[in-house]
């Protein structure tokens, strides 16, 4: 390994980051501070038609958002199209490319004709040999104009990747590539192999999905002179649990929509670290400075990560008990504050805090159920929650009591304590609160319910109880 090994991230700014994505940033950010290396980040922003200048800023601020930093100013590919085209030039020269015209509809036919023959898709080479003048000709009818590396004929591509071994492939699969557009903006394998060159990238971390375009990268390389080839980890997928793809349809896929669900980063960077990688001492609550001290790349698996919302859940739970209560109201004050418009007070954000921290899986949820503490006459019960409520057997004698009890009993949450009223009616606890929390809460779940009581007063908590009495007897 090199004394100071360089890696890179290089998203492409067409859309909100994807927690694949973020991990890929992570384990390089990881691998680089583990070994006293530099992280740098490159915006592969090529194609200038899907590319947009705000989710280049958003990259940079979800990564900060992660505790992600990175060595130096971020390099922009469509600065670069110059080099691109320079390094072109030089393999055309070296009659390593190749200009090619075909219009859509003969590239189609192509492909057809290799189908029927039971040959590889791709390109047949046929503009490999064309003369200057046959190349003049054809441009000069407007046709499109590509630049294709021309691929060995015979023999085998051949890397070691850390994580799956010997990578093999035989070059008569491979068909001659564009690497120069009819647009003239370059391919990702060309801009790919000409950045990590000059960037000095001695490892390159990435996902699987990437692996059959190492051979045609280092090749590209190979053709600019450059021998040595960077360390390569292919890393596995992230899939759902049902092991398809990873998509909206399963719950949050973009690091914006986690963020703004209140999940806390360290803790999704924590869970992030643990999709195929696990430290040798098997924790799993672990801060960014853990991580980047425990991480070894042989420890990272080659089957896929199944990534599960509950244990993500879970890890954000834990991070949300490690914090103060001072560092918890900071994170989830301007949540409350969006959420209610300025309603809830300090000492009920605060209470609710308390007691409800110890079981809180996201400051999103933990702020959600603050609202029956400022909801005054706006106070509403879910109705999947009166149903529920409504459906509770002797639901009438159990809000008739637990009025009753909260209209004489001591104030504090222990004499508050409805089960004993429950218990007093034979209706057990399980069966009973339930009801208890909607009527009082608006949901049949939600903070503590007799810490609750306690927070929102015995005046209003005996009057919602009443009106849920009255709401029963009206039908």
């Amino acid at each position: 390994m090199p004394d100071r090994p360089r890696t890179r991230f290089a998203p492409s700014p067409t859309g909100s980051l994807h927690v694949g994505s973020a991990r890929t940033a992570l384990f390089n950010y990881l691998f680089a501070r583990r070994h006293g290396g530099e992280f740098l980040l490159r915006i592969e922003d090529t194609d200038v038609a899907r590319s947009r200048i705000e989710w280049i800023e958003s990259i940079q601020s979800d990564l900060r958002w992660l505790g992600i930093d990175w060595d130096g100013e971020p390099v922009l590919q469509s600065t670069r199209f110059g080099k691109y085209r320079d390094a072109v030039q030089s393999m055309l020269d070296a009659g390593l490319a190749y200009e090619s015209y075909e219009t859509p509809e003969e590239l189609e036919a192509i492909n057809a004709e290799r189908k029927a023959a039971k040959l590889p898709p791709g390109y047949d080479g046929r503009a490999r040999d064309l003369t200057p003048g046959q190349r003049a000709a054809l441009a000069g009818e407007g046709r499109p104009r590509v630049v294709r590396f021309r691929t060995p004929d015979t023999g085998q591509s051949t890397f070691e990747d850390r994580i799956r071994g010997t990578v093999s492939v035989d070059w008569s699969t491979v068909a001659d590539f564009v690497i120069l557009r009819s647009d003239d903006t370059p391919t990702f394998f060309l801009a790919n192999a000409v950045d990590d060159l000059e960037m000095g990238i001695t490892h390159v971390l990435r996902g699987e999905d990437l692996i059959d375009s190492t051979h045609r990268v280092l090749a590209l390389r190979r053709a600019l002179g450059a021998e040595q080839q960077p360390e390569y980890a292919h890393m596995p997928l992230i899939l759902s649990a049902d092991r398809s793809k990873l998509s909206k349809r399963h719950g949050a896929v973009a690091l914006d929509e986690f963020r703004d669900d209140g999940f806390l980063p360290e803790a999704l960077v924590n869970y992030l670290a643990l999709l195929g990688w696990s430290p040798a001492d098997g924790r799993e609550v672990l801060s960014l400075h853990d991580l980047a001290d425990a991480f070894d790349l042989d420890r990272v698996g080659n089957t896929a990560a199944i990534f599960d919302y509950k244990k993500l859940e879970w890890l954000d739970g834990e991070h949300i008990r490690a914090l103060s209560l001072d560092e918890l109201a900071a994170r989830a004050r301007p949540f409350a504050d969006a959420r209610y418009d300025g309603r809830l007070g300090d000492d009920a954000f605060r209470g609710a805090l308390v007691v409800g921290q110890e079981r809180a899986s996201t400051i999103g949820a933990l702020v959600d159920q603050m609202g029956f503490l400022c909801a005054g006459d706006d106070f509403a019960i879910a109705p999947d929650s009166w149903e529920k409520l409504a459906a509770t057997d002797r639901i009438a004698e159990i809000l008739d009591a637990a009025a009753a009890h909260l209209e004489t009993c001591e104030w504090h949450h222990d004499a508050i304590d409805l089960r004993p009223v429950l218990e007093s009616l034979d209706v057990k606890p399980r069966k009973g609160m339930p009801a208890l929390y909607a009527a009082v809460e608006g949901r049949h779940a939600g903070l503590p319910l007799f810490e609750s009581i306690e927070m929102l007063g015995r005046d209003e908590s005996v009057r919602r109880l009443r009106a849920a009495r009255e709401r029963l007897d009206a039908g």
